[in-house]
């Protein structure tokens, strides 16, 4: 203790350097293919295959209750047919990468913080270390391409389910034209849409995984200072995709031409 009082800010920006440390290293291992391809298809497994769940369930409900809310407002000025278009764009620009971002954050962001918190309680990064491993090589660039692969995959499936729900309710519940409703979709549901939505999975995808493995390996120690390390994981990623989400939307709709 040298008896120094501690600055949040200090501490806030000390942290932000080192996790853009941790990005440019993990990047760096992987662009010279460092990679354990075995515990590499497992984190593929475990974040892409068995997220589906959460992830699909999220995006059904979404599109429909977006496309019941949509359609209560347009009903009022007869442009009940163009409800599902604004549920295609919706999804496909924001609500689907986002809201699988979010789930993926609460679902897979705690369990790598946990899994690395707890071998660092265990002191078994220092034992990577021992046998001439690199920690990062081993534990971050694996979840870090497993997350980069499958977000973008998780994106689609939650923005196609969302949309076919939507139209399910629109044309079974809502009783719209079934032509008209999918026709005004895909008019105005644009491919540019689609390439902002998936473009934004990807950078969701990095945030998650380079937040968990940063709280993971720099959590507390004892069973304290994991529980800490995953709370904050979950919290972190989830505020730095929302924030992120507003510049992402701006940035790329420059790029390609829309604003």
């Amino acid at each position: 203790m040298d008896g120094r009082v501690k600055n949040p800010l200090e501490d806030w920006l000390a942290g932000l350097g080192r996790i853009a440390l941790l990005t440019r290293e993990a990047f760096a291992s992987l662009l010279t293919f460092k990679l354990a391809w075995k515990d590499f298809m497992y984190q593929l497994y475990f974040i892409g295959v068995k997220s589906q769940a959460v992830v699909l369930i999220t995006g059904a409900f979404t599109g429909m209750v977006l496309t019941t809310q949509t359609y209560f407002q347009f009903h009022k000025v007869k442009m009940d047919t163009a409800s599902l278009a604004v549920t295609g764009v919706s999804m496909c620009d924001e609500l689907g990468a986002v809201l699988a971002g979010l789930m993926v954050a609460g679902r897979v962001g705690a369990a790598i913080a946990a899994e690395i918190g707890t071998m660092r309680v265990t002191e078994q990064i220092d034992a990577l270390r021992t046998l001439a491993t690199h920690p990062v090589d081993y534990l971050v660039v694996p979840r870090l391409l497993a997350m980069l692969v499958a977000m973008p995959i998780l994106t689609v499936e939650c923005i196609a389910l969302g949309i076919g729900a939507g139209y399910f309710v629109g044309t079974y519940l809502l009783n719209i034209d079934p032509v008209f409703l999918w026709y005004n979709m895909v008019k105005y549901t644009k491919d540019v849409d689609m390439v902002i939505g998936t473009s934004k999975a990807v950078v969701f995808g990095g945030i998650v995984a380079i937040v968990g493995c940063y709280k993971g390996m720099n959590c507390g120690e004892g069973a304290e200072g994991v529980g800490r390390a995953t709370t904050e994981a979950v919290v972190y990623s989830s505020i730095t995709i929302l924030i992120s989400n507003f510049f992402l939307t701006l940035l790329l709709s420059w790029l390609l031409g829309i604003l």
